[in-house]
């Protein structure tokens, strides 16, 4: 591991300043992904930023429309919110299935959205539900977050502060999990929201995305049959020792099917 400076701020604003004065310095939110790559050598960052003392980052908060969670809200508070869990049973459910204990009480919202795996679970979600991300210097709509592999829109330095998850009618995440990691080989989420049918994958491609010719079919008829016939262009999907390209589209039907079981 190279040699970095430690630093802890008190406030959002010594963070960013932090953040600024030191060029090749990263934040650290729960550090499942930073660690083991800066243990690795994949990574080389002259100063940590741990994150982990700004309360002004946690938090779970309803309203009449909207769920929005803090960026350092740990997964297993979210699967464990009873907020959380009247407001989008969906989201609460799908924080329930990230990693391993370990995992879930360590990893946090923000910390995911913005390493951004390409197998990570949120993303589905934030397409699915039209969720708007909040920094320290704007908001950005789900469409233009997920730019490519371990690619956003955050501009360098930016800091996610919360998560804005617009409230469905109803909604349902179902995934193929890798049997070690629990990553998902592929992730689907089914909502309906106001705006009509969003459908968010995950695991498939190199960034999580919508997909749009499931929406079209389950508008026509919201079944799990109507997905049946879906064709998928997997052309531009990942694979891997786990799953081939074709067998990744496969699954994004599957997946959508029994997420449309699920939301009842």
């Amino acid at each position: 591991m190279s040699r970095f400076d430690y630093h802890r701020p008190n406030s959002i604003d010594d963070a960013t300043r932090l953040r600024g004065q030191h060029e090749d310095s990263l934040f650290l939110a729960g550090g499942q992904t930073l660690l083991p790559t800066i243990k690795q050598g994949l990574a080389a960052p002259s100063d940590l930023i741990d994150l982990g003392r700004l309360d002004d980052l946690r938090g779970i908060n309803v309203s009449a429309e909207t769920l929005t969670i803090g960026a350092m809200t740990r997964h297993a508070e979210v699967a464990a919110s009873a907020e959380a869990r009247k407001a989008i049973p969906a989201l609460a459910h799908l924080a329930g299935l990230i990693g391993d204990p370990q995992v879930r009480n360590t990893g946090t919202l923000g910390g995911s959205l913005a390493n951004s795996d390409p197998a990570a679970d949120y993303p589905a979600a934030v397409i699915a539900l039209g969720a708007t991300i909040h920094t320290d210097k704007r908001s950005i709509a789900a469409e233009d977050y997920f730019l490519d592999l371990f690619e956003t829109a955050l501009e360098p330095g930016e800091l996610i502060v919360k998560v804005e998850f617009p409230i469905p009618k109803r909604a349902a995440y179902a995934k193929f999990p890798n049997p070690a990691s629990r990553y998902a080989i592929v992730g689907v989420m089914v909502a309906e929201t106001k705006d009509g049918i969003r459908v968010g994958v995950t695991g498939a491609g190199p960034c999580a995305f919508r997909c749009t010719p499931i929406e079209e079919a389950l508008a026509k008829d919201f079944s799990a049959e109507a997905v049946k016939g879906v064709a998928i262009d997997h052309s531009r999907f990942n694979s891997d020792l786990h799953a081939s390209a074709e067998y990744r589209g496969a699954l994004v039907g599957v997946m959508a099917g029994r997420a449309v079981s699920a939301t009842g």
